[in-house]
């Protein structure tokens, strides 16, 4: 059977304060009344059953997850005690998975990302899982036709066409985030497409490569994985995942791995990881370039190139002869920060946090 896996455990510290630990970026439900989380599971469920949508999230998010996910079964939705990179919640998946399935086929998401159209991917996913039935071992990574030299994304190179069909490449390289020139040579050369953070595979193709090149962390996997449906799951996880080593499925397994195949989306994609990405996706620009959210009550005047959104409809904001801002409003919080500045963010965090000031984050 086919699986999917969703990855939704990431805090989004660059979006705080809409972004929380009460409520990571995932689930902030400003997307036409739903979340990113809500909207990534309405993409794949033409594709995968319900019962076979599986989602690695926080411990701490579990239960605001199964709020979202209400037609997903409680047991899909697991949670991590810490955080130990993608290659363990995507290895945790797969192992628990070839339990009760060794023949399954799995798909990989992430829970930030906006693709449109929704039918492209789902047809990518059905295109990749026909070829993974046709070659077994091999390892397919969903990649994005660039649209722009973005520096904040990391790349893959192609590599020759399959010996199956010409719409499916090798992976020639996997290049890290480029500079503004690296990032214009390879979208002029044509050979080059971003790495999105979607896969599709067997599942025992994946964990026989974990077991070959991480050989400790899937012994500390399969051990979870076995007490997987039965009382002892729960402390079985927290006893033995933060013993994992932390790494990434792209350094631990993508790069080193022979058979790894790439398959192009032509498509609208963003990666909802900064305030500029969630503001291009929300509200269209006015004719000073200005970004504000629907439903914000706002009065701008003599300001260009500002990002405003508001959660407090019945509260006003006013900008006189600003620009290049950040400006985001919460019940709790107000930010006012530049749009190029928002990298700090971490830092002002963890002051706050050092300050005991964690009612606010």
């Amino acid at each position: 059977m086919n699986y999917a896996v969703i990855m939704a455990g990431g805090s989004g510290q660059r979006l705080w304060p809409l972004s929380r630990k009460a409520r990571p970026k995932q689930m902030i439900d400003i997307f036409n009344g739903k979340s990113l989380l809500q909207l990534c599971v309405d993409r794949i469920k033409p594709v995968f059953e319900v019962e076979n949508i599986i989602v690695i999230t926080n411990q701490e998010y579990v239960s605001v997850v199964r709020e979202h996910l209400s037609d997903i079964p409680p047991k899909n939705i697991i949670g991590e005690p810490v955080g130990r990179d993608t290659l363990n919640a995507i290895g945790l998946a797969a192992a628990i998975i070839s339990k009760n399935d060794p023949e399954a086929t799995m798909a990989v998401f992430g829970a930030d990302q906006i693709i449109e159209p929704a039918e492209t991917l789902q047809d990518a996913i059905k295109y990749g899982l026909k070829f993974i039935a046709d070659k077994p071992e091999a390892l397919i990574t969903f990649a994005i036709k660039p649209d722009a030299p973005h520096t904040g994304f990391g790349y893959l190179k192609h590599g020759s066409a399959s010996d199956i069909d010409n719409k499916v490449f090798t992976v020639a390289e996997f290049k890290e985030k480029p500079d503004a020139e690296t990032a214009r040579q390879y979208l002029k050369s044509r050979q080059y497409s971003w790495n999105s953070g979607m896969f599709a595979w067997r599942v025992a193709t994946i964990n026989a490569l974990i077991a070959r090149y991480l050989p400790e962390n899937h012994k500390i996997l399969k051990i979870i994985a076995g007490t997987w449906q039965t009382e002892s799951f729960v402390s079985t996880l927290n006893a033995e995942f933060h013993q994992l080593m932390k790494i990434s499925i792209d350094y631990g397994i993508m790069e080193r791995a022979e058979n790894v195949y790439m398959l192009e989306l032509d498509c609208k994609w963003k990666d909802v990881g900064s305030y500029q990405a969630l503001a291009e996706i929300i509200a269209e620009p006015d004719i000073n370039n200005n970004r504000i959210i629907d439903n914000t009550c706002c009065e701008i005047l003599d300001s260009s190139n500002n990002i405003i959104i508001s959660e407090m409809p019945d509260h006003a904001i006013v900008a006189i002869d600003v620009d290049n801002l950040v400006i985001v409003e919460t019940e709790k919080t107000t930010l006012v920060c530049h749009r190029d500045k928002t990298d700090k963010l971490k830092q002002v965090l963890e002051n706050m946090a050092n300050a005991e000031h964690e009612k606010y984050l």
